[in-house]
């Protein structure tokens, strides 16, 4: 039997480069060696305030994505998280069992949280919603970057502790990181990764900018001190460049430093540009081919497959729990 992974994008901002790199391009590899589930985390993104009209909209795009990009619905569950109660479900039930303690300190909820006293409660017990999405389906990897990792910790110790207070239910599930792509950093800032929710539009290169808008972001991009192009940390804007050149030519980076080391960075950057745009076209192509209502028909199928594991689980949770069906 096939190992199972799940894992999810919330439907918030524009996705970029960062995470196709990071994230999407990897799953796409491990549809074809394990069970997947591929969640578009809606619930997730109304923690913070969103646009209804927007958020519909992004919930369909960040869909159209994954599939554009490769994910196969005959191969992965593609699906909406509201789109099947259980998850909620799971996560109050997951509530009872959470220490506040644990909560707080998730370093995700003290960068976001600010003034405690006006956040809101969703935020505050986002880790715990993650936990259900993850052991609601039998997760034996979450393929995540290395700012999930402590949330895949609680996933862990949560689904430890309902199996030791109700008899064994859950499986514990391994968090999964890829050296590769795992972490791209801002074309504005090298110290910190590219991010759909930064304020600097030109911290990211979205999956579906135009290539005058990609070129312009790259020509943008700060570079170091100096004039030598080299594979350095010394040299961190650099660095992220050519590993990001490397990402989409499949060349070792230090190869394409030593390619590029008689020019200037404007050479490196009009090269790395069209690197990019060529890299991104197919993606954007198949996007722009896909209509909403092929989409929504896909997604339907999706929950109701998770659906059906899920109400499965939900259950055999219950019952362990002594809640009557």
């Amino acid at each position: 039997m096939k190992k199972r992974i799940f894992s999810g994008i919330q439907p918030s901002g524009n996705l970029h480069l960062g995470n196709y790199l990071g994230a999407i391009k990897n799953w796409v590899k491990l549809q074809n060696e394990y069970d997947s589930v591929f969640c578009i985390v809606d619930l997730h993104a109304i923690t913070v305030p969103q646009d209804p009209k927007e958020l519909s909209r992004k919930t369909l795009e960040v869909a159209k994505l994954y599939l554009a990009s490769g994910i196969d619905p005959e191969k992965s569950i593609i699906f909406i998280q509201s789109q099947v109660k259980e998850h909620a479900e799971l996560m109050w039930l997951l509530n009872t069992i959470t220490k506040t303690g644990d909560l707080r300190k998730m370093t995700q909820f003290k960068d976001k949280s600010g003034d405690e006293e006006s956040v809101n409660a969703g935020l505050f017990s986002y880790p715990v919603l993650m936990a259900a999405d993850i052991l609601l389906y039998d997760t034996n990897l979450v393929p995540v970057g290395e700012d999930q990792l402590q949330h895949v910790e609680l996933t862990r110790k949560l689904g430890r502790k309902f199996n030791q207070q109700f008899g064994e239910t859950f499986v514990i599930p391994e968090g999964f990181t890829q050296k590769e792509g795992k972490r791209i950093m801002g074309l504005d800032n090298p110290e910190n990764k590219m991010s759909k929710s930064a304020t600097s539009e030109n911290n990211w290169i979205g999956l579906l900018d135009d290539p005058e808008t990609i070129t312009k972001k790259i020509m943008k991009a700060m570079t170091d001190s100096g004039e030598k192009i080299e594979y350095s940390d010394e040299k961190p804007a650099l660095k992220n460049l050519l590993n990001i050149f490397s990402l989409v030519t499949n060349k070792k980076p230090a190869g394409l430093a030593k390619e590029f080391e008689n020019k200037s960075y404007k050479d490196f950057k009009e090269a790395l540009s069209k690197a990019v745009v060529d890299y991104l076209k197919p993606i954007q192509e198949k996007y722009h081919a896909i209509s909403d209502e092929e989409v929504k028909k896909i997604l339907d199928v999706g929950a109701e497959k998770a659906r059906e594991k899920a109400q499965r689980k939900i259950a055999e949770i219950k019952e362990k729990m002594g809640l009557v069906a």
